[in-house]
């Protein structure tokens, strides 16, 4: 298969490090460096500038920014939450039905959540079974819309004997009781998936059952809306070595159920998500032994043309746009006015007006 057909369709951008330029261009330069045809940004709910603030509402903006200038690539907007508290500004009007129409306007192709993953879970406040929450699936199933969905972490992570010290320095032990447990998050993702089959959800990282495959093939036999993504976790592509011959038929069989994504954020260098599509296009397309990721070894699974076309870049057409939408500059720009109070690094709403100047004159 040619390389050249890639979409690779899980990346992000921290909100607002470094200028302009960077963050507008930086993953155009991977684009053509790395010889692939498009990309899809996630936004997350991440730090603004100089600050301990988190912001969805940043970060979508950003990422509006990069589609603007850039108007082929696909981005997926997130929630707002607040936590507990809804700013004054915004009280009455705030819901997450409200921000999916007014994300879905301003056009976005899709929503990331990351509603699912142990320290946002827990930040948020929020069971994924919450009564606004599922108001927002329905919605979501109603419109069709594709959403990413990051569902728990390793489950050696909540294991004090087995997650690393560099995980635990940021955060991400989560075995303390104060995080909902690995199965518990599983529990509520697929209670969700119960009440909402028809939601197009792509549980990323594999929904971190590369040890589990039983698991897994259950729900993608039971949910034929479901997908999943092999954006890297580490810990799958060794579960994917060790039992090779069993993963390559699993990767046939499903191959209409997978997508390819790199995880690559700005302002990594560019050579992170080059380094990483070349990998993973190897390990699907080729039988090349190939970096896991890390010090261990990767063997191609060499899959059948149309297979790794499916993973490669078709599976994400068919389940978001054969294009991206335009976005609506007047619904970014009432979408700045509403949420830009929200925001208390004064660094980052400077930087967004700076923009709004550029973009939406």
């Amino acid at each position: 298969m040619d390389k050249s057909k890639v979409i690779d369709g899980h990346l992000h951008i921290e909100a607002f490090c470094g200028e302009e330029g960077p963050f507008i261009d930086s993953f155009e330069l991977y684009r053509t460096q790395a010889g692939i045809a498009n990309y899809n940004i996630c936004a997350i709910p991440c730090l603004t500038r100089n600050s301990n603030e988190i912001s969805a509402a940043a970060n979508n903006i950003q990422c509006a920014f990069v589609k603007l200038a850039h108007p082929d690539v696909f981005v997926h907007a997130c929630l707002e939450h607040f936590g507990k508290e809804i700013p004054e500004t915004l009280n009455p009007d705030f819901d997450y039905v409200t921000q999916y129409h007014e994300l879905m306007e301003i056009g976005f192709d899709g929503i990331k959540m990351l509603e699912g993953k142990p320290t946002y879970h827990k930040t948020i406040g929020k069971n994924l079974l919450h009564p606004e929450l599922m108001r927002f699936y329905a919605e979501v199933e109603k419109n069709k819309t594709h959403v990413v969905f990051h569902v728990s972490d390793p489950e050696t992570f909540w294991d004090p004997n087995a997650v690393s010290e560099d995980l635990k320095k940021i955060g991400w032990f989560y075995g303390d009781g104060t995080f909902a447990a690995h199965e518990e998050l599983y529990r509520q993702a697929e209670a969700v998936l119960e009440a909402f089959p028809n939601v197009c959800f792509t549980f990323a990282h594999f929904y971190f059952c590369g040890d589990k495959p039983e698991k897994l093939q259950a729900l993608l036999d039971k949910y034929p809306n479901l997908c999943v993504d092999i954006t890297p976790g580490t810990e799958m592509y060794h579960s994917f070595e060790a039992k090779h011959d069993f993963y390559r038929e699993f990767f046939e069989k499903n191959s209409k159920r997978i997508i390819v994504g790199t995880d690559g954020t700005h302002p990594q260098p560019a050579r992170f998500p080059i380094w990483c599509i070349d990998r993973l296009y190897r390990f699907i397309a080729t039988t090349d032994v190939v970096s896991a990721f890390d010090d261990k070894l990767l063997t191609g699974l060499n899959l059948s043309e149309e297979a790794s076309e499916n993973i490669l870049y078709k599976n994400f057409v068919n389940r978001v746009a054969p294009t991206s939408k335009p976005i609506n500059k007047a619904a970014l720009r009432a979408y700045i006015d509403k949420y830009l109070p929200t925001i208390s690094s004064r660094e980052t709403a400077a930087k967004i007006e700076e923009l709004a100047k550029k973009f939406l004159a």
